[in-house]
């Protein structure tokens, strides 16, 4: 894991990892959402260097539509 994660991250991490391999996702893909949802979490809260972020005009990934 990166040095720049806390423990609290670590726990995250684990945590959304073996949820994933429970839903049945492999364990390449599970460690990829797991990390995914670490960094996020982290960006969101301003505990990274890259700020960049997603546009906030932007509707949830859920409810995107293609053109």
């Amino acid at each position: 894991m990166p040095r720049s994660w806390s423990d609290k991250d670590e726990r995250m991490y684990e945590h959304v990892k073996e949820s994933e391999e429970e839903r049945g996702r492999g364990e390449d893909r599970s460690k990829e959402i797991a990390a995914r949802t670490v960094n996020k979490q982290r960006r969101q809260e301003g505990r990274t260097l890259d700020q960049t972020t997603p546009s906030k005009n932007l509707p949830p990934s859920g409810r995107r539509t293609t053109p």
